[in-house]
């Protein structure tokens, strides 16, 4: 079967050799040889190839292809759009929005009654942090209880731009809804969510995701009216998903 060339020597090796999740690759060394490339060269294209995802390197344990993913991929590229213009974020919201939509009936429909009941375990964990003095904003609660709707979709490329959008969304839009009335409506609407999926009622919960995305704060006008060193003002990304975000009562 023909293949779409690919412009790492590295990658083509694996899938020209048919390599699967967990295969071992031969050691730089060998790769060097086997390839007709210089070491140097070999080990810029394993780093690269590793901060994809697409390969891990352990000591003692050696070179591993890992299971495909596109997150790491999808990551790089919006942090790198984030960095130029912060106004990217609306963009990559809008896409991430549509996906979610357009993929709720076949996602949901997967979910088990222990996936239930963790999503109800989310929103209730949600509400203690909004009631908290100081308030929370329960941003991990957000993210997991989305990622939670489709964790069983079998899409890597809807799965990685929705997971990358949770680093986007860390990084620029936790700043763009303080409000503390704003969180309490969206997790009104995480709860109807959760319970007309836990009833069956996906259309009911898929117009729940609608109105609930229809919430968002963030509108192109938005940045038509800030300054360009706003907009040029890199995103802040190295605080990583561990990040709690906290505003005044």
């Amino acid at each position: 079967m023909p293949t779409a060339q690919l412009d790492s020597a590295i990658l083509d090796y694996i899938v020209r050799h048919h390599l699967l999740p967990g295969d071992r690759l031969p050691t730089i060394p060998e790769l060097s040889l086997e390839l007709g490339m210089s070491v140097s060269k070999v080990r810029e294209e394993l780093a690269i190839a590793r901060a994809l995802g697409l390969v891990q390197i352990k000591p003692r344990t050696g070179m591993q292809v890992q299971e495909f993913t596109f997150a790491p991929a999808a990551t790089l590229g919006v942090t790198y759009a984030l960095g130029l213009s912060r106004a990217h974020f609306y963009h990559f919201a809008r896409l991430r929005a549509n996906l979610e939509l357009s993929f709720w009936h076949e996602a949901v429909s997967q979910l088990t009654p222990a996936d239930i009941n963790d999503l109800r375990g989310l929103v209730a964990a949600a509400r203690l942090k909004l009631h908290h003095v100081p308030i929370e904003v329960p941003f991990n609660e957000h993210r997991r209880l989305h990622l939670t709707f489709f964790k069983h979709l079998d899409n890597p490329f809807v799965q990685g731009i929705l997971e990358a959008y949770w680093t986007a969304y860390e990084a620029f839009g936790l700043a763009l809804y303080a409000e503390l009335s704003y969180h309490h409506e969206v997790w009104d609407y995480h709860e109807r969510m959760v319970e007309y999926v836990a009833c069956g009622d996906f259309d009911a919960g898929h117009q729940a995701l609608r109105e609930h995305m229809q919430l968002l704060r963030y509108q192109p006008d938005d940045v038509g009216s800030a300054s360009p060193s706003d907009l040029k003002q890199p995103a802040r990304l190295s605080e990583g998903l561990a990040y709690s975000s906290r505003i005044s009562e």
